[in-house]
């Protein structure tokens, strides 16, 4: 014998229908926001017209997706926590790094992660960008008082105190920790390029640096903030790198762990990812705080608390 569903029962079926439809486009709705939000619909859309068919290096581009990984997340012994920058000392041949939270520090290391020196910083806030700028000077960035801070790094290892520097401040846009995260300096242009890490994200050119601290103030401070609006598909700014060989900026997203190449006027040309699902790290650098580069090529990156990568690109 044959049963016919009720009217009640039918009209059960389509509203149990409807509501795994309502369900189904409620997902896709969110997925699209999530999309939007982090970026990823840009990121897939540069990938696949510019990146996935790129077989020959050009020698004018760093080329972040020809580096693969040499040294991966080592613990530096002697740095506990808080490790929120680095940069070369093209002089000595060493990194320099930075650590906060608790005593503030400015640590030189050995290109494979060794700590050698410490010079304790007196009186500094809170310090979380830091660049070498030439002849023993270096550049260091309050993120809450967005504030530049510029001294002498001693010959030998001492505590410096907040008096030996000279600094200026721009404090655009004070929100607490959201605010300077990473600083470098172009030593033949003398310009310092400053990275807010969000709300908003934001890009700033400081020239004349140099010549202002060795002679007449001739300080020039220029927004960039329109190269990472429509271009920079990450979610927050953690450090910023000056490619002194390809006059390009290396740029560090710790939320959405990226690496991204900008050209001199702003162009996005390549980026890596640093998330172990889609790389060749072994886990995910859960917070990378640092980018630099040596004068081999060697891209250095660091995470909090302690860790330390190196990576090199592979030639042809």
């Amino acid at each position: 014998m044959q049963i016919h569903p009720t009217t009640a029962q039918r009209i059960g079926l389509r509203v149990g229908r409807s509501y795994r439809l309502f369900a189904l486009l409620a997902l896709l709705l969110i997925g699209l926001g999530m999309s939007i939000a982090l970026h990823w619909n840009d990121r897939l859309y540069f990938y696949l017209t510019h990146q996935l068919n790129v077989r020959v290096f050009d020698p004018a581009l760093r080329w972040l997706p020809g580096y693969r990984v040499v040294i991966d997340a080592k613990p530096i012994q002697g740095v506990p926590r808080n490790l929120s920058s680095i940069t070369y000392d093209a002089d000595l041949d060493r990194l320099l790094g930075v650590f906060n939270g608790g005593p503030t520090e400015i640590v030189a290391l050995s290109k494979s992660g060794e700590l050698l020196e410490r010079f304790p910083l007196e009186g500094f806030g809170d310090i979380e960008g830091l660049t070498y700028m030439g002849n023993g000077r270096v550049a260091v960035s309050d993120e809450r008082a967005q504030r530049i801070s510029i001294f002498q790094l001693p010959t030998q290892p001492r505590s410096i105190d907040v008096s030996e520097a000279k600094f200026f401040s721009l404090g655009i846009n004070l929100n607490g920790n959201k605010g300077f995260e990473g600083v470098t300096y172009d030593a033949v242009g003398d310009r310092l390029f400053i990275v807010k890490e969000r709300d908003p994200r934001q890009l700033y050119e400081v020239s004349g640096v140099a010549a202002s601290l060795d002679g007449e103030l001739q300080l020039a401070i220029h927004d960039r903030s329109d190269w990472i609006a429509s271009q920079v598909f990450a979610t927050d700014l953690s450090d910023i790198h000056f490619d002194a060989e390809t006059g390009h900026l290396i740029l560090l997203s710790d939320e959405s762990h990226l690496l991204m190449e900008l050209s001199g006027d702003g162009r996005m040309l390549s980026y890596r990812s640093l998330n172990g699902l889609f790389s060749d790290l072994q886990r995910t650098a859960a917070q990378a705080e640092g980018v630099t580069l040596d004068n081999d090529g060697t891209l250095y990156v660091v995470s909090e608390p302690n860790l330390f990568y190196s990576f090199r690109r592979e030639e042809g």
